[in-house]
């Protein structure tokens, strides 16, 4: 069952309704692959009868999906549609996408911006490449924060006690060698400001990526996946100045588009 026991008795009020939806949605969340009915009551310790209902609700209002072919509930976007409809994160995709074509067309290359969710870096909005060549990823696309660009530069400007709660939520775990080998990175990437490193999941696709900077932390993380093109003169470097100066430039018009909102 996911529960945060710490604190349980000092919960002023409960919600034993609330919380078991609450319960499948971190659950499907957190799965690869979609769980049948018998399996979301076996991992959250639960009866039959006491899920069914919130199973068939959230079904019912969208927010779980149900594959034909073999039972599995997964989660759609509803959720995430939701969190996009929020004006901070209206402003901030307004924002950017400008400076993101712009990018684009400047190193002819497609680039992304993600945010963290639970431990992982997930798109939120891209750019194509206006050349016949490139490479891109869909938004909607997320991956544990240690094991992309866009997780370390989102992790890197982050103050310590949201570090914390951030390692706590990433799956799988980090050993704790791995754990201080990725902080010793992050430490790295905040004192150059920009990320380059070959793609851990693409060969010849190098991934740079920059801060958007937001009230001294980092709101999101503009990323080009860099591909090296036959006889292009643009190296790796050179475009990763232009993807920082990109993400200072989104960061600098966020503080105007603001102090709209309040």
């Amino acid at each position: 069952m996911i529960e945060d026991s710490a604190g349980e008795d000092e919960r002023r009020y409960r919600a034993p309704a609330l919380e078991k939806g609450l319960d499948i949605l971190e659950l499907l969340a957190a799965s690869p692959t979609p769980l049948t009915f018998t399996a979301i009551v076996n991992r959250l310790g639960r009866s039959h009868g006491e899920l069914f209902r919130m199973v068939q609700v959230l079904q019912f209002r969208g927010y779980l999906d149900q594959d034909p072919a073999d039972d599995g509930y997964s989660l759609t976007d509803r959720l995430f549609s939701l969190g996009m409809k929020q004006p901070r994160t209206q402003s901030l995709i307004e924002v950017a996408l400008p400076l993101m074509r712009q990018l684009a067309l400047d190193i002819q290359q497609s680039c992304h911006l993600a945010l963290h969710t639970l431990g992982e870096m997930v798109v939120v909005a891209r750019m194509e490449s206006s050349e016949q060549l490139g490479f891109s990823v869909r938004v909607g696309y997320r991956k544990p924060l240690a094991q992309v660009a866009s997780g370390a530069v989102l992790y890197a400007f982050q103050p310590e006690d949201v570090r914390r709660r951030w390692e706590a939520l990433l799956d799988p775990q980090l050993t704790p060698e791995e754990l201080a080998a990725f902080r010793v990175h992050a430490d790295a990437v905040r004192e150059r400001r920009v990320e380059l490193t070959p793609s851990p999941f693409v060969t010849g696709v190098t991934d740079i990526s920059a801060p958007v900077m937001r009230g001294g932390t980092a709101a999101a993380a503009l990323t080009v996946p860099f591909l090296k093109k036959i006889g292009a003169e643009l190296t790796p470097r050179a475009a990763a100045r232009s993807v920082r100066e990109a993400a200072d430039s989104i960061s600098a018009q966020l503080v105007e588009a603001d102090s709209r909102l309040y």
